[in-house]
């Protein structure tokens, strides 16, 4: 959905980055507060990137490890759960595979919680009706309709943030463990849930930049506090927020679901010129654009691959269930 209330500004933004770096404060910090000297440092765009592959369910690593994509989007685990976690010698041994070299970012929602994680407790919902019972943790918010055991979460709540980054068995400590090059953040957009005319209601003013404050949170952590300075950190839609000067320059680079296809049906064009406008604004910053459309007849596949490249992106055409690993003839990597 379109957001216009934050894409603002956008003719300054392209000027801004090009002459100044702002700070990277701590989560709560203020934009445009003084340098310090644990700011994480600025992480450019990935030039050796050209490919990249998206699949979260039925993860088969040797499969993965023989084809030629640059970069894999992955779950840390084969199904989620904290048991099938995989271990740093697999994820080492993708990272140096067969098909060459890639880089590794593990899939992490931070707007939404999801039932099969290790930190769910099914006494929050216990009949499962999507709404949190009277003993649930104050950021547990109703399921999301559309994704069954996926629940909103107040992200900007401290314990909620507790669980994705920070303790010694936090969400983003699991990652860092296993040697992932980096996260891939999903439900960015929550702030459009909770933010002004956001369906929730909650109308709350500060939303957007407290999912700022968020990811520069997770991308200090690991970069700082963990010592991984190359650490990438590509937040998943929510392009909106290319608004803010110092979330564009944080970010390795960004990814966005159907841009110009939504499944096997054209975008509006509007939604479409407002989504191009915000991307180019991390791809004019050095940034990685990342593209899925989950498009899949065969000349859609190609006409989506060259609007991508056209625009400078780096595209993926799969199923929107992220189960099956897609390699599109004649886009192989």
């Amino acid at each position: 959905m379109p957001n216009h209330e934050y894409a603002v500004i956008r003719t300054w933004a392209r000027w801004f980055f090009g002459v100044m770096i702002l700070p990277l404060g701590l989560i709560g910090g203020c934009e445009g507060s003084g340098p310090s000297d644990t700011d994480p440092d600025i992480i450019p765009s990935n030039t050796s990137i050209q490919s990249f592959v998206y699949q979260l369910q039925n993860v088969d690593l040797d499969a993965l490890g023989k084809t030629r994509f640059d970069l894999v989007v992955m779950d840390y685990s084969r199904d989620g759960s904290d048991a099938e976690q995989f271990t740093a010698a697999e994820i080492s041994a993708l990272q140096n595979s067969s098909g060459g070299a890639k880089k590794v970012l593990a899939y992490m929602s931070i707007g939404e919680a999801e039932t099969y994680r290790w930190y769910w407790n099914p006494a929050w919902d216990v009949n499962e009706d999507g709404q949190p019972d009277s003993g649930a943790p104050a950021w547990l918010g109703p399921s999301n309709p559309d994704w069954p055991g996926n629940y909103k979460v107040r992200y900007w709540d401290s314990q909620w943030q507790t669980i994705v980054f920070g303790s010694a068995t936090s969400y983003l400590d699991r990652i860092i463990d296993a040697g992932f090059d980096g996260v891939y953040l999903d439900i960015i957009d929550a702030f459009e849930y909770w933010g002004p005319d956001g369906s929730s209601g909650l109308n709350r003013a500060s939303a957007p930049q407290e999912m700022v404050d968020l990811v520069k949170a997770i991308a200090q952590y690991a970069r700082v506090t963990r010592g991984r300075p190359d650490f990438m950190v590509f937040p998943q839609n929510g392009e909106a927020l290319a608004a803010y000067p110092d979330y564009v320059q944080t970010v390795t680079g960004v990814g966005k679901e159907d841009t110009w296809y939504l499944d096997n049906d054209l975008q509006s064009a509007s939604e479409t010129a407002e989504v191009l406008e915000n991307l180019d604004i991390f791809r004019d910053a050095g940034k990685t654009i990342l593209v899925i459309d989950y498009v899949t007849q065969a000349a859609l596949i190609d006409a989506f691959y060259t609007k991508a490249a056209d625009r400078g992106y780096i595209p993926y055409a799969t199923g929107r269930n992220l189960d099956a690993l897609t390699i599109n003839p004649g886009h192989e990597p």
